[in-house]
């Protein structure tokens, strides 16, 4: 796939990934923040119940690239480059679905590799609001 036809590639949504409580209770325990919103749902069930970690929904991109992000021939390697800016904007609550919505907004070619700079919105299902912005880049390495 070239640099223009990746810039002509029309926006991408992924599958649904459910946030249950017990991938929560993982990514908590995994990132030893264990703050009551996203563990206690007694404490929280006036609030909607708990809450996906923030970081958590933005983790879960790289699974959502995964269906959206085209064969690129001679692909060596794809790298995680950064974010010009991400945004919480609405909690994901245990037992909901989140999808990416993915749009190609900047592809600079130079030799031997496409910075490609993604819009990146993550939808909660049954929701206007997303849970999060983003400006993603991403690096693919080709072979010469």
């Amino acid at each position: 796939m070239s640099a223009d036809a990746l810039r002509a590639m029309p926006p991408s949504l992924s599958r649904w990934y459910e946030i249950s409580q017990e991938r929560i209770t993982a990514f908590a325990d995994v990132t030893e923040d264990w703050q009551f919103i996203h563990l206690d749902t007694e404490r929280m069930q006036p609030q909607g119940g708990t809450m996906a970690h923030g970081f958590l929904t933005l983790a879960m991109l790289s699974a959502m690239s995964y269906d959206v992000q085209p064969e690129i021939p001679g692909m060596v390697q794809g790298l995680n480059y950064g974010f010009d800016r991400i945004r919480f904007v609405s909690p994901v609550r245990a037992g909901q679905q989140i999808r990416g919505r993915f749009s190609v907004a900047e592809v600079i070619e130079k030799p031997g590799r496409y910075n490609v700079r993604w819009d990146v919105a993550v939808q909660i299902d049954g929701t206007d609001r997303p849970a999060l912005v983003a400006q993603w880049i991403n690096v693919f390495e080709v072979a010469a």
